[in-house]
């Protein structure tokens, strides 16, 4: 995009956003949760869209001047409500941490309990992690996976606790889980509690909404959460989906589970947020349409098989994986096990040659989560700049590379300028 009038009014902010255009194209982006918009999306972000307040809803806003602002935001509802195949969606949340806390303040009162995945199994900060202020107002349940060699989660222990905490929400969501959860067990276990069950898909959405992996609406899930980048590519934002009644979300109503969109949307606002952001509704509206054409379809299942690619290529070089494998986007290194290092090492060794990638706790880890066993890799990112297996084989073999003679400089030095060369033949979008 042209920067000429940043580059003119604030060359030191110019200098770093050209530093960071550098940086991506010149590095890898294996962190699970990243990926890069195209260039209509940065259009949408940057536009005028960004100086109107609009608090409220579409037809319902506070302030005038609201035509446009109306037009973009029930486009983004309605495109995310039939790529999800639900009758209710919310766009805007600021991110998937406030997606998540606007649910629970629209169903819970203070002391209820929620139960979510084991942080070091995979779950979410958002998920009942102590440094939150969510767990100080709410009693966060965990669940784990039963088998660690395959990654099957013990549902029956998840009814045991359901039962014995009185759970009001299941969370079925993670955000280091290489498996896929099985939906209809969890929903029976709601079931069976008397439990909503909601589903945090911020790292799958993008594969859902491909039809690559299974959809928590078609199973009777109540809620879903979930960012807009990641594997969805879109801004940095975030939907509340839903089933149920629609109603006037500027009227208090009855807390039942046939209201739940109207308990959300007043969640949102005006309980948690004021004025959405209207360039980043833009920009979401402008990536679901994306995500409605043939070729996403075609992308997201190349994210799957270049995961697989690289699972296979780690394994059969004697590396440890959690659960041996991956059914996403994503798997998770056991470091020490594989190379006597923890993940915040192997993570800082990476970074010198310019392979970005994130630390990892693994299932009851040992060590503490800012220098954790694992390191995360994720293939959204590369996968968006046209590598496929080959590729893939080939970074990982600079990863692999890079570990072993982490200790000889010159031999870095040289494969950071082998991984740039690499990078460079795989543009990122519009540049």
């Amino acid at each position: 995009m042209n920067k000429t009038e940043l580059k003119k009014s604030d060359p030191e902010v110019y200098a770093t956003v050209e530093g960071e255009m550098q940086r991506q194209r010149e590095g890898v982006e294996l962190i699970a949760s990243e990926n890069y918009v195209s260039p209509a999306v940065l259009e949408a972000l940057g536009s005028h869209m960004t100086n109107k307040y609009a608090e409220g809803f579409p037809g319902k806003r506070y302030y005038g001047g609201q035509e446009f602002t109306d037009a973009v935001e029930t486009l983004a509802i309605e495109r995310a409500k039939k790529i999800f195949r639900c009758n209710h969606a919310n766009v805007q949340p600021l991110s998937g941490a406030p997606a998540n806390i606007a649910v629970y303040f629209s169903w819970l009162e203070p002391g209820d309990a929620i139960m979510g995945m084991d942080l070091s199994h995979g779950g979410h900060l958002t998920h009942g992690s102590p440094v939150t202020y969510m767990s100080k107002l709410f009693n966060f349940v965990r669940y784990k996976m039963g088998d660690l060699e395959t990654g099957a989660i013990d549902y029956d222990d998840m009814l045991k606790v359901a039962k014995q905490e009185k759970v009001k929400i299941i969370l079925a969501g993670f955000s280091a889980y290489p498996r896929e959860l099985d939906y209809a067990k969890i929903r029976a276990v709601a079931d069976e509690v008397g439990a909503i069950a909601m589903a945090d898909v911020a790292h799958v959405a993008g594969l859902i909404a491909a039809g690559e992996l299974k959809n928590p609406f078609d199973y009777g899930f109540n809620v879903v959460t979930t960012t807009t980048h990641k594997t969805l590519r879109g801004p940095r934002g975030g939907m509340i989906l839903s089933q149920g009644k629609v109603s006037n979300p500027l009227k208090a109503v009855e807390k039942t589970v046939e209201n739940l969109p109207t308990l959300i949307d007043r969640s949102v606002f005006p309980g948690f947020q004021g004025g959405p952001h209207m360039n980043n509704i833009a920009a979401i509206a402008v990536a679901l349409g994306e995500a409605m054409q043939p070729e996403y379809k075609v992308y997201a299942k190349q994210v799957i098989l270049n995961a697989k690619t690289m699972a296979e290529r780690l394994m059969s070089n004697g590396c440890k994986l959690v659960t041996n494998g991956t059914d996403n986007h994503m798997m998770v290194v056991d470091c020490v096990k594989s190379f006597g290092l923890n993940g915040k090492e192997v993570q800082h060794i990476l970074d010198e040659v310019g392979i970005s990638a994130s630390k990892s706790t693994v299932p009851d880890d040992t060590l503490p989560p800012y220098s954790p066993s694992g390191l995360r890799l994720g293939t959204p990112a590369i996968t968006t700049r046209g590598m496929k297996e080959p590729e893939i084989d080939k970074l990982t073999d600079f990863m692999l590379q890079a570990i072993r003679e982490h200790a000889d400089e010159a031999k870095m030095a040289q494969l950071k300028v082998s991984v740039r060369e690499f990078c460079l033949s795989f543009p990122l979008p519009g540049v």
